[in-house]
């Protein structure tokens, strides 16, 4: 098969990228970052239909738009000829085929906790499915362009594989979390950085502001015009700056900064609009998201 140079900007212009492998392994996430980085995606499409879908794509969006599509073994009979559809070219377009794979063992698991029987299971043991698709798929694991093996990847590091092969250098920039939330609602399981804005004089004593939240520009003044708040700002922001630069040098492409409060409603909010705005002034992609904000 056409394979397409990843590197550099302008990566994946009018490519075709086949993603296929075992059930449990990742397609879903794979394919979800594709569309992410401007893939057209098409989930569980016979492979009859791939030349169709791509000749679609060409009339409606032009030939630069890069399409992807999920083949399976869920695709019964029309699996068989995907790999002669890959080996003759049959899409028209330079094709890139991307398998994913995971141990037996972490395929169970994930089946399990998704409590979804295996599509070759056939009324047997999970376990008797897998060795069915392991079969069926020997052949394509051997043709496939990039093979990922997904048994020890989160969802954030798959998503970065896959990033890292057909995103462009914009396209896989650091990407900041700054979320807000309430101590007593717990703490974000998924924070690399937790602050705890307790510190601060607390809104909800001030019966103009109390019904207000952090993102009014009340008391937003309010919050960051405390003593010691701008402070924080000034210092902390450099730090967690200093930090994703690092990250993204070890080829980390998410970080989460936790800001706290009783409650998540007035100071965390407040503080949390403003860590990411500064990030952003600092040229960081960062987004603020509030967890608890509504809950009291």
């Amino acid at each position: 098969m056409t394979q397409t140079d990843h590197t550099g900007a302008g990566a994946g212009e009018g490519e075709l990228v086949v993603v296929t492998g075992m059930t449990g392994a990742g397609r879903s996430t794979a394919a979800k970052e594709l569309e992410d980085l401007g893939y057209y995606v098409v989930d569980n499409l016979p492979t009859e239909l791939v030349p169709d879908v791509v000749r679609l794509v060409d009339d409606s969006r032009g030939r630069q738009q890069p399409v992807a599509v999920v083949v399976d073994v869920r695709s019964g009979s029309f699996f068989d000829s995907l790999a002669e559809m890959l080996a003759t070219g049959g899409a028209g377009r330079p094709t890139t085929l991307l398998y994913l794979e995971a141990r037996d063992d972490v395929l169970v698991r994930r089946q399990e906790a998704a409590r979804r029987p295996h599509p070759l299971q056939a009324g047997g043991r999970l376990l008797d499915g897998l060795t069915r698709e392991r079969a069926v798929l020997a052949s394509l694991r051997g043709d496939a362009d990039l093979v990922i093996d997904t048994s020890n990847l989160n969802v954030h590091q798959l998503t970065d594989r896959v990033a890292q092969a057909f995103g462009t250098p914009e396209q896989t920039r650091l990407k900041v979390t700054v979320i807000s939330f309430g101590f007593k609602y717990g703490i974000p399981v998924d924070a690399d950085f937790v602050a705890d804005m307790r510190f601060l004089p607390n809104p909800h004593w001030e019966p103009e502001l109390r019904e207000l939240n952090g993102r009014d520009a009340e008391v937003s003044a309010y919050v960051t015009g405390r003593e010691g708040a701008r402070t924080f700002l000034d210092q902390y922001v450099p730090v967690t700056e200093t930090v994703a630069t690092g990250y993204l040098r070890e080829g980390k492409r998410f970080m989460t900064i936790a800001i706290g409060c009783t409650g998540g409603k007035h100071r965390s909010v407040a503080m949390t609009e403003e860590i990411a705005r500064r990030l952003g002034e600092r040229g960081l992609d960062a987004r603020a998201t509030h967890r608890d904000l509504g809950r009291e």
